[in-house]
């Protein structure tokens, strides 16, 4: 049997695994990121995590057939460069080369979101699906399209940052430094300070009498609130979901999806976000898209990136792996 592995790397933590060639996880191992230590104390440390697991499985080195990186921020494929990763602090980072130089396997790299929705297009709630329309609902927000298979990236691999797409109401400051990015809204961060800022301005919660301090409230804080009965967090959940539905409702006409995968932590809010979501995309489009492309949540949960990045590493390698 021939194995491969997939790497999920985040600005706090880093998770490896070792995959069979259909994207069973066959043993994992997640850490620290670390990432004052710089890129190659970072790399070095996936190299050896992975012959670590290699190891633990029995598995020979020449059975290890390729490995694949889901990196946050910008990234070149082709040339397998990280081009920017802010939480990381890499610029320039030629990491597929550095990295076969220590394995001495193949490897290939991605943006981690890209791989988190092949990983769902693929193997999980997408699987069976041809155009697949991901999401994750994390610190920020990004999506990704895979058509029969294939990723879209787009002109210099920049496809799928809706995160930074501007509401012209919405007045949050974004980490890119513009106001009214929706991700300002449409994230654990969002959630959490449009929950913040109405307690701040006066509005009864649960949440008041259940923190001391209203900037410890996290995204989990406000779903859980909810769920207990705070109108509060029923309202800003809602209002995410709408102003989610109407930034799909651009999507869908442009892409036709017949699936949209919504995944990521915040995403564990659930029907609190995705019923209303679905209530305005349905109210916006043409009734020729209703009814015509599906909703779910992403099945693969902590493991989707790794998953992906493997079957994509194999995909690359072995172009007719799209046919299994």
């Amino acid at each position: 049997m021939k194995y491969t592995a997939g790497v999920d790397v985040g600005g706090t933590n880093i998770e490896c695994g070792l995959l069979d060639e259909l994207g069973n996880v066959l043993i994992k191992k997640k850490y620290p990121t670390n990432p004052e230590q710089g890129a190659d104390t970072i790399l070095e440390r996936i190299a050896l995590t992975l012959e670590q697991l290699r190891e633990e499985l029995g598995v020979a080195a020449e059975d290890m057939e390729v490995v694949g990186l889901g990196i946050p921020g910008l990234v070149d494929p082709i040339a397998g460069i990280s081009l920017r990763a802010v939480n990381l602090n890499w610029s320039q980072v030629p990491v597929a080369a550095k990295l076969t130089d220590l394995i001495g396997k193949p490897v290939f790299i991605d943006n981690d979101v890209r791989m988190y929705i092949y990983g769902e297009a693929v193997a999980g709630a997408g699987r069976g699906h041809d155009y697949v329309y991901g999401i994750t609902i994390g610190t920020g927000l990004a999506a990704a399209f895979v058509q029969r298979g294939e990723i879209h990236r787009g002109h210099r691999f920049m496809a799928g940052e809706i995160g930074h797409v501007p509401i012209d109401h919405v007045n949050f400051t974004c980490r890119c430094g513009r106001k009214g990015c929706l991700e300002t809204t449409v994230s654990a961060r969002g959630i959490a300070q449009q929950v913040q800022t109405r307690i701040v301005q006066g509005e009864e919660s649960v949440l008041r009498a259940w923190f001391a301090d209203v900037e410890d409230i996290q995204s989990s804080d406000v779903t859980r609130a909810c769920l207990a009965g705070d109108d509060l967090s029923r309202d800003v959940l809602e209002q995410t979901g709408r102003e989610l539905g109407r930034a799909l409702a651009w999507v869908v006409p442009m892409l036709s999806p017949d699936v949209i995968v919504i995944g990521g932590g915040g995403a564990l809010a659930g029907e609190c976000i995705i019923e209303p979501m679905k209530d305005e995309l349905n109210h916006r489009l043409l009734q020729d898209y209703r009814n015509h492309f599906a909703i779910k949540s992403a099945e693969l949960t902590d493991d989707a990136g790794i998953i992906g990045s493997a079957l994509w590493a194999l995909h690359q390698h072995k172009p007719r792996f799209r046919d299994h």
